[in-house]
């Protein structure tokens, strides 16, 4: 039996019949509280022992403070575990862990953030503004520290008997039992820190994690991060207070990054020794992963031009490595977090060596293929080893959906089957021992619905319903909730490209925004509930096209290939054909088309208002990329080389040098902190702009990063006000 999803008429015909008419939908209310999407848990876990289910859950009064709670799942029962306004101090956060935080595209949230299970299932470790504590499930809770310095990177060990953390650069060990935390690696060097992931972990490489206990609790690998080699910037976070300068180290395309080794010692400090990942220093240690015996340590170690991605298998002693498997590209390697070491000594994996990420079996030197065909595997979600079976999430059915399928990977020829049900988009989280699935589905209808279900797929209990019913949050608009209709283009090369429609109800013409983001591992079109600002858009007369160009994530390596060594090239031409696509339906007034995009879709703006100056009515650029010398190293490199090999394709890529053609009307945004997408891009772009004597309209925000958290009101307003004057009404 697979999970059902409430159905858009169903849905439709319930609002009707208790509401007469829709309630106008507001600018105000798309980003108030409580969210009108419903409940947006976050982190879910399940218990050790599978009786609970935790998850971080939002206030329906504050939809960005997040609670700890957890869901009986025998039950069904909710309850809450921690409250994060009883423990906070409101103390301001460091610099350390806010740049974290935005890096982990959390920089809204607040409260709790993570969490960690111990393994008898009996507590938790919580870390709450820079401290840590030990939760009961009786709603107790206890302070593990309390110290001036931050506390990150907290974890408990596997058997429960330590928990770990960094403080100051250095990583201490504290003993659950009693004692004082111990420093078992660190140095007197500010530039110099142990157990953290460096900046391009977090940023580029989807690696968090500095450090990983064995699961015996006998070592621990952790890494050392030398910031020295690394370029030192003065960034300029301009406030509405004044200006604060901060010091950073930032690796710029071409320049070197942290020199980053990898160590193992014991949790009193004893037994150090560093793991040989080779002879070049300028290599990114990727993924750290344990054997299941303790004994064996895999390494990821990928080169710096990101073509060759080696397995490393480490003595847990002696930290001596030998190359256990290697993949290789004439792009670029796509990292993923599906290795999982199995107890008979074999490795899990998936590769795109086919052209496609499939999943493999690596044993004795050899690679079987467990999934083939021409889609792609998302992610391994669990495996049951005992019964040879694993589950991971995919697109076997269509590239608008990703759906739960399971495998018995021990039969030969056998197929993978799908858990979940035909319209939606899923994801899932498995225990260790493969029994349960908490899965998140939604629907073009139906905001997430959260449920536990077992190994089959079967429901077994509700963790959030989030039922469209009268008490919903976004009851009393959804008689006017609009679908979104689905459709593909075919692109020059021959390959289709999937958009997505929202319009209003009647013949049109219709004033259109084209959404764009267009750069790698996106996956922006698909069979999810629409965001609640495209609704209000569509409520104002406007209908909102996007598409999923070549470039884009989850579609296979000839897809996502053409922009290699080419950014701004095979989009900008895909986004052209929508454009054209557009201009010739009746639905779309041809003369009222706006591009709205932010970071690689501000990007896209600009790199389609310089190729086709007159198509477009407007563009609105967010926080883009204009130079990409100053965007940092792993993310550039793998897409456009290394600058002090061939600088030709940054040349070409880049925004400034055609700025002159710019011709519409264009609206620029930016937050004058942000520490990814630098504002140095934007005063660059304001400079070629006013050389060449173009007009523009400019919006900055002091004090804010990359993600402009809490202003999202009022860069619509500007948006709204800007399109208003430019190319058609939309009430402000």
């Amino acid at each position: 039996m697979k999970p059902r999803l409430f159905t858009g008429l169903a849905l439709l015909a319930l609002t009707l019949a208790s509401h007469a008419a829709a309630e106008p939908l507001t600018l105000e209310r798309v980003f108030a509280s409580p969210a009108l999407t419903g409940p947006r848990p976050r982190v879910l876990k399940l218990s050790p022992d599978g009786r609970l289910t935790t998850l971080l859950k939002s206030r329906a009064s504050d939809k960005d403070r997040f609670d700890l709670w957890a869901v009986d799942t025998a039950t069904g029962q909710s309850r809450m575990l921690v409250d994060s306004e009883k423990l906070a101090s409101g103390a301001a956060l460091s610099e350390a862990e806010r740049m974290n935080r935005e890096r982990q595209r959390i920089a809204d949230v607040k409260g709790i953030t993570d969490y960690a299970w111990a393994p008898d299932a009996k507590n938790l470790l919580v870390p709450v503004e820079g401290d840590l504590w030990v939760a009961g499930l009786d709603g107790s809770v206890q302070r593990l520290t309390q110290t001036p310095e931050t506390e990150t990177d907290a974890r408990l060990s596997p058997k429960g008997g330590f928990a770990s953390f960094v403080r100051g650069g250095a990583l201490f060990v504290q003993p659950l039992a009693g004692g004082a935390a111990r420093q078992v690696a660190g140095e007197a060097s500010s530039q110099v820190s142990w157990g953290v992931a460096e900046f391009i972990a977090q940023e580029e490489l989807g690696r968090f994690d500095g450090h990983w206990w064995a699961p015996d609790d006998s070592r621990i690998a952790v890494t050392r991060v030398d910031e020295r080699p690394v370029k030192q910037v003065t960034r300029a976070a301009i406030g509405a207070d004044g200006t604060r300068l901060f010091t950073q180290a930032y690796p710029a395309a071409g320049t070197a990054n942290a020199d980053v080794s990898l160590w193992l010692v014991n949790p009193d400090g004893s037994g150090k020794v560093q793991v040989d990942l080779g002879a070049s220093a300028d290599i990114y240690v990727a993924r750290v992963d344990w054997a299941a015996d303790g004994k064996t340590l895999y390494v990821q170690r990928l080169a710096r031009n990101q073509q060759r991605l080696d397995i490393l298998a480490v003595d847990a002693a002696t930290g001596a490595a030998r190359v256990l498997a290697s993949e290789t590209a004439k792009s670029w390697i796509n990292l993923h977090d599906s290795l999982r070491a199995l107890k008979d000594g074999s490795i899990l994996w998936a590769s795109e060596r086919s052209g496609y990420r499939h999943l493999y079996r690596l044993a004795g030197g050899t690679a079987q293929q467990l999934t083939s065909g021409r889609w792609v595997v998302d992610e391994l979600v669990g495996v049951d080893e005992r019964r040879g079976r694993l589950w991971f999430t995919g697109f076997a059915d269509s590239t608008l959906e990703k759906h739960v399928y399971a495998l018995d990977f021990r039969k030969s020829g056998a197929k993978p089957q799908r858990l979940t049900a035909p319209g939606g988009w899923h994801e899932a989280v498995m225990d260790d021992a493969g029994q349960r699935l908490i899965i998140t589905g939604s629907t073009p209808s139906q905001p997430a619905q959260l449920w536990l279900a077992d190994g089959t797929g079967k429901r077994l209990a509700w963790i959030a319903e989030n039922r469209l019913d009268a008490a919903h949050p976004y009851a009393p608009y959804l008689a006017n909730h609009v679908v979104p209709q689905f459709g593909t283009l075919t692109a020059a090369d021959g390959q289709s490209m999937d958009w997505r429609l929202l319009k209003p109800a009647g013949p049109g013409p219709f004033p259109v925004l084209l959404q764009v983001y267009g750069g790698p591992h996106a996956h922006n079109v698909s069979k999810r509930f629409p965001a609640a600002i495209e609704q209000f858009l569509v409520s104002r007369g406007w209908a909102v096209f996007q598409l999923d160009n070549r470039g884009s994530n989850d579609r296979g390596m000839a897809f996502e290939e053409p922009i290699f060594h080419a950014m701004g090239g095979v989009e900008v031409q895909d986004q052209l054909q929508a454009l054209a696509w557009i201009k010739a339906q009746p639905w779309a007034s041809p003369n009222k088309v706006a591009v709205n995009g932010w970071s690689y879709g501000g990007y896209m703006v600009l790199k389609l208002l310089e190729a086709a100056p007159g198509q477009f009515a407007a563009g609105i650029s967010g926080a883009p990329v204009t130079r990409w010398e100053l965007y940092d190293t792993a993310y550039t490199e793998r897409y456009l080389g290394n600058p002090r090999e061939d600088a030709g394709p940054y040349q070409r890529s880049g925004a400034l040098g055609d700025a002159g053609k710019i011709k519409d009307p264009l609206l620029l945004i930016h937050g004058m902190a942000d520490d990814n997408v630098v504002f140095e891009n934007s005063t660059a772009l304001m400079t070629a702009l006013q050389r060449a004597r173009t007009p523009f309209d400019l919006m900055v925000y002091p004090g804010a990063t990359h993600a402009t958290p809490g202003l999202e009101v009022h860069t619509w307003i500007t948006r709204l006000k800007f399109l208003g004057r430019t190319v058609a009404p939309t009430g402000y």
